[in-house]
């Protein structure tokens, strides 16, 4: 896969693309990522990428011309041939009014050969370069930030880590919460694990068994894999009930599952 990321900071991502899975992805020639200064693309003496928006109002807006001259430079496909998939490639403005990131969003970018990044900065970025160049926005989160480049580097995080071959253990990304796959049932696939299947990770404790007198659960050191199976699914609902009840609603529940949540409503009441 190749992403491109179009910011007026490029010295940002000096660190964030260096460690890692990411740099690992990259020295194996899975991901090619390459930053451009978006100044670069201007052609007055002040490299000036940004203006006052018409009508007034507070702060600055970057402007459409480097923007727009740098996706011609990049040779990037037209913006019809993307939205209709025509094109496996996808330029993504970053922005507090985009599509919230999620698993399924990020798997959805990872099978794509080629994303483009645009940060955005100050107030915003001129609309014509949502409406005429990019073929989605995205944000990361409810909040607002000062530019687009953490938002950057949280997707390519995200999605670089699902190319395969990235994580090296394929069957790693299947455990992990959020990830949409069916849960295991028992007697088919692993006993002693189970997939997320939308929910928050089950919890995972390591050596020693006994720490300042805060122990492992006795039902991992026992080595009943069936036993383990049905604590780790039970502990992920239970989290996921606890910390994030909305993820229940589109979560790939097993009748096991549902015998389990109704159990623990009905340990509440007792």
């Amino acid at each position: 896969m190749k992403i491109d990321i179009l910011t007026i900071f490029p010295d940002f991502f000096r660190g964030p693309l260096d460690f890692g899975i990411i740099r690992r992805a990259q020295e194996a020639g899975l991901a090619e990522i390459a930053v451009h200064d978006l100044r670069q693309f201007t052609h007055d003496k002040h490299r000036t990428v940004d203006d006052r928006p018409f009508g007034g109002g507070e702060g600055m807006v970057l402007k459409p011309e480097p923007i727009f001259e740098s996706l011609e430079a990049l040779a990037v496909a037209p913006q019809s041939e993307r939205r209709s998939g025509e094109a496996r490639e996808s330029v993504i403005l970053l922005s507090a009014q985009g599509r919230r990131l999620d698993q399924a969003l990020a798997g959805e970018l990872s099978g794509l050969q080629r994303i483009v990044l645009i940060c955005g900065r100050y107030e915003g970025v001129d609309e014509r370069v949502g409406q005429f160049l990019a073929d989605r926005e995205i944000s990361i989160g409810d909040y607002v930030l000062s530019g687009g480049e953490i938002g950057a580097a949280v997707i390519v995080d995200a999605v670089t880590r699902l190319i395969p071959g990235a994580l090296g253990n394929e069957a790693s990304a299947r455990q992990e919460s959020f990830t949409a796959h069916p849960p295991v049932v028992a007697g088919e696939g692993p006993s002693s694990t189970c997939s997320s299947g939308g929910l928050l990770d089950y919890p995972h404790y390591t050596r020693p068994a006994d720490f300042r007198g805060m122990t492992v659960p006795q039902v991992l050191v026992q080595g009943n894999h069936e036993e383990i199976r049905r604590w780790r699914r039970r502990t992920a609902l239970e989290k996921t009930l606890r910390n994030r009840p909305d993820l229940l609603a589109q979560a790939a529940l097993s009748k096991e599952d549902q015998e389990i949540l109704a159990g623990i409503a009905q340990d509440k009441l007792s």
